[in-house]
């Protein structure tokens, strides 16, 4: 059986780990047995062909377009990630048709175009992507695909394993969940300053690592990927605070065009079953509507038991997603 016992972060996204960065970047004589294409490591100004490639892949396989440019970017920008080391990219006549990323030589994303399929490209990424892992020595890499897509499917053609299940779960336009009262003694408000993004990231770290088998997070990562991520503001972090002010939960909110989605929710772990975490989810939610969103979403996987939650409050699952991993 694949264990996931080697540092890194959950997910898709997101790796929050310190890492170090690899001696070496990968081989400019690695055409990943590809001909006729153009193959080197990414730039940050390729950052819009890498999302434009990743929305074409989630329009055809879920219905819609999930990823935002500002994810990647944010990504990119983490301190333990390393561009020129870390990613590859596939062009032909200049157009990017397919790319791979590994963070900390554990956590892989990958995309080719719909109409390169076939070509050998996805598989040509995805033994790079093992390269990478056991370059960086790590021993284990793996990837979020969604459910019957092409990209689970070649994966599992290769031999990787399903370590969890992931879902994407969403508020319809026009419903609500019932409220949830602040209990007495406690408060939600917006962060402000430097020590508040700190404490949020403190709950965060606390909370996850009851599940996740990672090093901490650091909170240079964190910044890069909520303080720093394009469009930022600080009401978007969400504190709940007890009577002497010590933040005891957060919920980390992103506001798209129409969407307000919660990237983040914890509650420190000797303050649950108060009605915390559900309090900090309607507070989250009502706020991305008096900013616009018309829809709430948010994801959560078989880690953390927490489906049956979101469900019971009127979440529906809108996508589901498999994290493939495969010994290096």
């Amino acid at each position: 059986m694949l264990s996931d016992d080697e540092a890194g972060s959950e997910g898709t996204g997101p790796g929050e780990d310190a890492g170090s960065t690899p001696a070496a970047g990968p081989d400019p004589t690695d055409r990943l047995g590809l001909t006729g294409c153009d193959v080197r490591p990414l730039t940050s100004e390729d950052a819009r062909a890498v999302f434009e490639l990743m929305a074409a892949g989630e329009l055809e396989t879920i219905g819609v377009v999930a990823v935002e440019e500002a994810d990647i970017v944010s990504d990119w920008q983490r301190p333990s990630f390393d561009l020129a080391t870390q990613s590859i990219g596939v062009f032909e006549t200049g157009r990017l048709v397919g790319y791979a990323e590994v963070a900390m030589g554990r956590w892989a994303d990958a995309a080719v175009a719909a109409d390169h399929r076939g070509r050998g490209i996805g598989t040509g990424l995805a033994l790079w992507t093992q390269r990478v892992s056991r370059r960086d020595g790590t021993g284990l890499v793996g990837q979020p695909v969604p459910h019957g897509s092409p990209g689970e499917l070649l994966l599992r053609s290769l031999g990787y394993e399903e370590l969890w299940t992931s879902w994407v779960l969403e508020m319809p336009e026009g419903a609500t969940i019932d409220s949830q009262p602040v209990p007495d003694g406690y408060t939600i408000r917006p962060a402000e300053d430097e020590a508040d993004f700190h404490a949020a990231h403190v709950v965060l770290e606390d909370a996850f690592l009851e599940w996740s088998v990672r090093e901490r997070g650091t909170y240079a990562d964190f910044a890069a990927q909520v303080v720093l991520r394009p469009g930022f503001e600080p009401w978007q972090i969400r504190l709940m605070t007890e009577r002497s002010g010590e933040v005891v939960g957060t919920s980390i909110l992103q506001l798209g065009e129409d969407c307000g989605y919660v990237s983040r929710l914890a509650v420190r772990r000797d303050e649950r079953n108060r009605g915390l975490a559900r309090a900090l989810l309607v507070d989250s939610f009502a706020v991305a509507r008096e900013r616009g969103a018309t829809r709430s979403e948010l994801s959560t996987d078989s880690r953390t038991g927490a489906l049956g939650l979101y469900e019971k409050v009127g979440m529906q699952v809108t996508s589901t997603w498999h994290h493939l991993a495969i010994q290096t």
